[in-house]
């Protein structure tokens, strides 16, 4: 294989390298657990309820269940795979080391589809919000999704610190106004509200809590992903992170915990008060909770003011994530090396305008923010499956291997994660065909490009090729 380091003296390899350098020990715990939240607040605003219409209440509460469960399973396991390779690769670096190249790059392209497409429909969303709460007499459109785009890159470019203190004080009034939602919800809050969706007889297995039957509980799997989704995305701020084997597991921990609370507190709240059948297509469900007789209330537009707040911080941390996955994988040969170069704030700026112009055209033509937000989940179920799988061969090969944090329940929690990641990327097909094959084709291209061209222009100096080099050295030496 033609790697960078066999035709580059060392020094020139070592420049390569400070040319691609993030700005390190920009960020503790607090911080992180910050960003593990606001990858995924978002989705308690709006997206779930619509698993309602496919599962009913209790549908979706079992596939909310099944999809925690896989997501504790799997934040478990990066907290472990984090500990022991803290780069920017993330998801990427992991399946390189347990995977090999190929594997590495198939998780790292799922990772990046997701990280390209979710922003680029929440960004649609957030004109809908601003649109429909009548700021600045502005309409949903390519005007609003480009100021969006502008100021929050913006920010990611002037550093990274400064980007994750603006994102956490977002994603603070964004869960506060949930507690708040919560609390007022209360009141009207009845048990009968729950299962009120008229029932599908002809459904199997259907009934007041599975109106649509026992496939409807697989069909809102996606739906019951939202309330988690994006929370892998913590370890790829590595780099960037102080002490990260010891902060980043703490980090995931502390971001699925909260975002388990907040994702029951707002199911029950939500349904309870004003009855699934009246939210199951709403596109701010919070707010239809909290007006049972269509008035808006001053508790109601505080609600959809924070929903906005959620949907920044959302759109502002996955921008970020995406940085850095394109930034990790260009780095290391696997997309154009040009992609990867930082400014002198240490910020990845190619690796932010790019996925950024992109995101912006894909919501300025085809302004449909649901199918962008289906290939995007289509991306994640396949990453979380490789991730798992890493997590399970890394285990098994390299036992040795020093683990300053360990999985509770070893390859029995990450065997479970890829079993219902397997299950929710099949779901993925009885949601929305269409956005399950426009990724596949997207994957096949990235695959293709890979095969014929980037396999054979590997750095081999950059961190992730680095442990695998050190990997096969020492198992080479065991041989021996």
């Amino acid at each position: 294989m033609s790697q960078e380091s066999t035709s580059t003296p060392a020094a020139e390899a070592d420049v390569y390298l400070e040319r691609r350098a993030l700005r390190r020990g920009s960020a503790g715990w607090v911080l992180l657990t910050g960003l593990g939240v606001a990858y995924v607040v978002s989705g308690d605003y709006s997206g779930w309820n619509f698993g309602l219409a496919e599962g009913g209440f209790g549908g979706l509460a079992i596939a909310m269940v099944l999809m925690g469960a896989m997501y504790a399973c799997m934040v478990f396991a990066l907290a472990e795979l984090s500990s022991i390779l803290p780069t920017a690769g993330g998801g990427y670096g992991f399946a390189r080391r347990a995977l090999g190249p190929w594997g590495g790059f198939l998780t790292g392209t799922a990772i990046l589809i997701e990280y390209v497409l979710a922003p680029a429909a929440i960004v649609i969303f957030i004109g809908d919000y601003v649109e429909s709460l009548g700021l600045f007499g502005l309409e949903s459109g390519w005007p609003v999704y480009l100021v969006c785009f502008a100021i929050f890159l913006g920010i990611h470019l002037w550093g990274v610190g400064e980007a994750l203190r603006f994102s956490f004080v977002v994603t603070g009034i964004a869960v506060a106004a949930l507690i708040v939602f919560a609390l007022a919800a209360l009141p009207g809050f009845s048990l009968g509200s729950l299962d009120d969706i008229p029932v599908d007889t002809s459904a199997a297995g259907s009934g007041s809590w599975l109106p649509f039957g026992l496939l409807g509980i697989w069909a809102a799997f996606p739906f019951g992903m939202w309330f988690f989704l994006g929370v892998e995305g913590v370890p790829l701020a590595a780099e960037e992170t102080r002490e990260p084997a010891r902060t980043l597991p703490k980090a995931i921990r502390w971001s699925m915990g909260i975002l388990v609370v907040l994702a029951v507190v707002t199911f029950f709240a939500a349904a309870g008060a004003r009855g699934s059948n009246a939210i199951q297509e709403a596109g701010n469900p919070l707010v239809e909770a909290l007006q049972p007789d269509g008035e808006a209330t001053a508790l109601s537009r505080v609600v959809n003011y924070a929903g906005l707040a959620g949907l920044v911080a959302s759109f502002f941390s996955l921008i970020y994530a995406g940085s850095r996955q394109l930034f990790a994988l260009s780095r290391a040969g696997y997309l154009p090396r040009f992609l990867s170069l930082t400014s002198r704030r240490k910020a990845p700026y190619l690796g932010l305008l790019v996925p950024g112009t992109i995101g912006f055209v894909l919501a300025a033509v085809s302004g449909d923010g649901a199918r962008m937000l289906n290939i995007a989940v289509f991306g994640a179920t396949i990453s979380y499956a490789l991730m798992s799988l890493s997590h399970i061969v890394l285990r098994r090969r390299e036992p040795e291997l020093p683990r300053p944090y360990r999985t509770p329940g070893g390859v029995l929690t990450s065997s479970v994660a890829l079993v219902l990641a397997c299950a929710a990327l099949v779901a993925t097909f009885l949601v929305d065909v269409t956005a399950a094959f426009i990724a596949l084709v997207v994957y096949a291209v990235a695959v293709a490009y890979f095969g014929l061209y980037s396999r054979k222009r590997l750095v081999a100096r950059a961190p992730e090729e680095e442990f695998a080099a050190l990997a096969a050295a020492e198992a080479e030496l065991a041989r021996d």
